[in-house]
């Protein structure tokens, strides 16, 4: 199994080397934004072909890039306008779905890219040389310029990884280049007999994560302090956006920047947390596409006067924004790689109903969440189970993921991420997750699995 990891590495520039590296960074920046102009004008196109007909020899001329960066420009300008079709074409269809009302503007003007990152391809922008050397091509030539980094990744590059391609950034606070490069490792794919324990994980915002394996076990790992510095943050934001001086926005940029940071160290620490307490472990995780939409709260409407009007109170905002702006994919990203590193699995679960099913008996209601609060209270008279919300979405999804090593050990097959496009497929699964059932001395190794059991 191949995992892909990125070896951050420093570079030790001299004072011409680092006005070379800057210039090339933004004649790239400049060559982006004139690519993307120009596909703009010609009928939003991403065709990599058109593109490089109207604008290799502009890039090459005006902008003095090499031949190869030229084509990186391209090449990046073109994934991005495919990106921005494909969620154009998705919107369309959560509309006439009536998912959401609102319309994509992401195509209503030419994307612009404000940061000066380079992309370069292995063995042909960048080489590694001896000596810890690393080989960049800027727009006057090659630079040989030495290098640091992480001893483990070092050791990967030299000896056995497969180099891919790389960024170059550059860090304005403490004015030093960076190479990001990706490598591409062999991971021993565990086999069923390996993974001796089955977790779920429940991601969220008031517990960025909770996890439950099928013995009972539990973990909570709180978010309270990220959560409070996100608020701050946009309390912040709001005030300075209504500013709007030059030196507002070199703050906002700021705050974006730290923001950025708080969160991703946070996941990080979260994710080396929950592998760290299980090894060997088959994580479960939901499949969260789309839950933006899903979690969003919706317009109340009053009348007044005998009209419709549509408002949003203040608190269904904050709830919004802060949905919005977590990265659960991130959280998720970071458990999968670091468990593929750990000798563990990550697979995806269905997302449907887990914080809202019972367990124990598996009554399925909105009643069960009273208030949408953090206490979960089963409505069947006959069972009223009461747990912790976030623990109950954890169980749920350990029950999900026996229920695929039961099939891999079956079959012989494991799929790591459910087919949403079979809309027949998905509602046979719902139904065999409704008969499943919780039992604290739930094995993992069990072949069959009841409901009622």
């Amino acid at each position: 199994m191949q995992q892909i990891i990125t070896a951050k590495l420093k570079l030790l520039t001299a004072t011409e080397q680092a006005h070379g590296l800057r210039e090339t960074q933004l004649a790239y920046r400049d060559g982006l934004n004139a690519v993307s102009q120009y596909a703009f004008a010609h009928s939003k196109t991403s065709s990599v072909t058109k593109l490089h007909k109207g604008m290799y020899a502009e890039l090459r001329i005006r902008y003095q890039l090499p031949s190869q960066l030229a084509c990186s420009v391209e090449r990046q300008v073109s994934a991005t306008y495919k990106g921005l079709w494909t969620k154009l074409l998705k919107n369309g269809e959560h509309r006439r779905m009536k998912i959401t009302k609102k319309r994509f503007k992401g195509l209503d003007q030419p994307p612009h890219y404000s940061s000066p990152t380079v992309q370069y391809t292995y063995e042909r922008d960048y080489t590694f040389q001896c000596d810890s050397r690393v080989s960049l091509g800027t727009l006057h030539g090659r630079l040989s310029v030495p290098y640091q980094g992480y001893d483990k990744h070092v050791a990967l590059i030299r000896q056995g990884a497969t180099i891919g391609d790389a960024k170059l950034w550059y860090d304005r606070q403490k004015k030093t280049f960076y190479l990001l490069v990706s490598l591409k490792i062999e991971v021993p794919e565990p086999t069923c007999e390996q993974l001796s324990e089955v977790v779920g994980v429940d991601v969220g915002i008031r517990y960025l994560a909770v996890t439950s394996t099928s013995t009972g076990k539990t973990s909570f790992h709180p978010g309270k302090r990220t959560r409070h510095q996100a608020n701050h943050d946009a309390r912040l934001r709001k005030r300075l956006q209504q500013k709007g001086t030059r030196g507002a926005k070199r703050r906002l940029k700021r705050i974006a920047q730290r923001e950025r940071r708080l969160k991703m160290q946070a996941n990080h620490y979260v994710a080396k947390q929950i592998i760290k307490q299980h090894p060997h472990a088959l994580f479960g995780l939901e499949q969260l596409t789309d839950i933006r939409e899903r979690t969003k709260r919706r317009k109340r409407t009053r009348k007044k006067n005998g009209k419709g009007t549509e408002r949003v109170s203040s608190k269904a905002r904050k709830a919004n924004r802060v949905y919005s702006q977590w990265s659960f994919a991130e959280l998720q990203a970071l458990i999968s790689y670091k468990a593929a590193l750990a000798g563990s699995l990550a697979v995806k679960v269905d997302a449907d109903y887990t914080s809202k099913a019972c367990p124990m008996c598996g009554h399925t209601a909105d009643e069960n969440r009273p208030r949408k609060g953090l206490l979960f209270v089963c409505q069947n008279p006959k069972c009223g189970y009461t747990l912790h919300a976030d623990l109950i979405g954890a169980r749920n999804v350990t029950l999900r993921t026996l229920l695929i090593r039961h099939d891999w050990i079956k079959t012989g097959c494991l799929s790591l991420i459910p087919d949403a496009s079979d809309k027949e497929a998905k509602a046979a699964r719902l139904l065999r997750y409704a008969e499943l059932r919780w039992s604290p001395g739930v094995n993992p190794s069990l072949r069959c699995l009841t409901g009622g059991s």
